[in-house]
């Protein structure tokens, strides 16, 4: 994660073993609305398309069907989902996507900080 306040910014990274991108997607953005002192307006950025349209589109049908897909499948992280709502009630979210790998500076600096928490991660397994 990497964030930008009034000039100044802050990086953090992590990582788990047996997991998916998309919940370390999910779990970066609640990371970093978690570590928010107190609440704003904030523009959050992504190139994963599955958060953005998951948080502003398709929660709404998940919640109304008692979070099963429009296949009447459980939804997917579900837990993380319910957790990313959650963090957001204190703050107004803008979700912005960016594509990846496509030289937009933020993001490659976020998506290198994923690849050394995976690298922790991993290392702290031997």
């Amino acid at each position: 994660v990497l964030m930008r306040w009034r000039g100044i910014e802050r990086e953090f990274s992590g990582g788990e073993l047996s997991t998916t991108n998309n919940r370390m997607e999910l779990m970066a953005a609640i990371q970093a609305l978690e570590a928010l002192k107190r609440e704003g307006v904030i523009d959050l950025y992504t190139d994963s398309v599955y958060l953005r349209d998951g948080i502003t589109k398709w929660i709404h049908n998940w919640k109304k069907n008692g979070w099963k897909t429009s296949a009447k499948k459980p939804v997917k992280n579900e837990d993380l989902w319910k957790r990313l709502e959650d963090t957001m009630v204190e703050h107004r979210v803008s979700w912005h996507w960016v594509k990846g790998h496509d030289g937009h500076e933020g993001n490659e600096r976020a998506d290198k900080l994923a690849r050394d928490g995976l690298v922790n991660a991993n290392l702290m397994k031997i």
